[in-house]
């Protein structure tokens, strides 16, 4: 596995094109490797690792694209659309001597943008729907639903430091909200149809409770939409 931090260059008309459609940084993404990506079989120990990428908006000036996937790839096209051609590169390091280092117990600082959503049915003539949580409260409670099955507890705070009497419970900041809407091709109805995503990015340190689970979330993913820069959570070590 490999994992690649590549600096976006918002001046640029190619960049802000690209960040303004999930749609076409995922076909950017994806053409940053020679031969197609395996497919994501679901298997008996999991699902198989695949390509997943983020944008993180650190500030105004720092946008940077992760990507995690089998096998290295070239963003060359990217940094001649999205970069500085003459100056500026990614960076790609091997992935598999961390992953592999992920012990039970470990605590790590971690970042994810997911698209929490959940299936409901108004009344029973219904189909099931699938819903976004639009909240912050039921964001956050989306996320704690998927910590026994992901590997990880979100590690929570001593009581003198919680600022509210429920629901401050975590080390977790959920921000970032948003709706983002693109045109998709449908090749069954071989026309196009919009395509709305409600995501939120959290911040967060978490726990490590089963290494195996842990390494599966990071390199197949969490949640829906992974094919548009949900679902990748990457890990720092905690300072301080």
């Amino acid at each position: 596995m490999f994992l690649t931090r590549f600096r976006v260059n918002t001046a640029r008309a190619g960049a802000r094109r690209l960040l303004s459609s999930p749609q076409l940084l995922h076909g950017a993404v994806m053409a940053s490797f020679a031969e197609p990506p395996p497919s994501v079989p679901s298997v008996a120990a999991g699902p198989a690792p695949r390509v997943l990428w983020r944008i993180d908006h650190n500030s105004r000036s720092e946008v940077l694209l992760y990507l995690v996937s089998p096998q290295r790839p070239d963003v060359t096209h990217l940094v001649e659309q999205a970069g500085w051609p003459t100056t500026g590169g990614w960076q790609t390091f091997d992935y598999g001597a961390f992953l592999a280092g992920i012990a039970a117990g470990s605590t790590f600082a971690f970042r994810l943008t997911a698209n929490p959503v959940h299936s409901i049915r108004r009344n029973p003539d219904e189909p099931i729907k699938r819903t976004a949580h639009l909240t912050q409260h039921h964001q956050a409670a989306w996320l704690l639903k998927q910590q026994q099955r992901s590997g990880f507890t979100v590690v929570e705070k001593a009581p003198d430091r919680r600022l509210l009497p429920e629901g401050d419970e975590h080390e977790l900041v959920v921000h970032r909200q948003q709706s983002v809407s693109f045109g998709k091709n449908d090749r069954v109805k071989a026309g196009r149809h919009t395509v709305t995503l409600v995501t939120a990015t959290y911040d967060g340190r978490l726990r490590v409770t089963d290494p195996d689970a842990l390494r599966r979330t990071l390199t197949a993913g969490l949640g829906k939409a992974k094919a548009y820069g949900c679902g990748l959570m990457t890990l720092a070590p905690v300072r301080g």
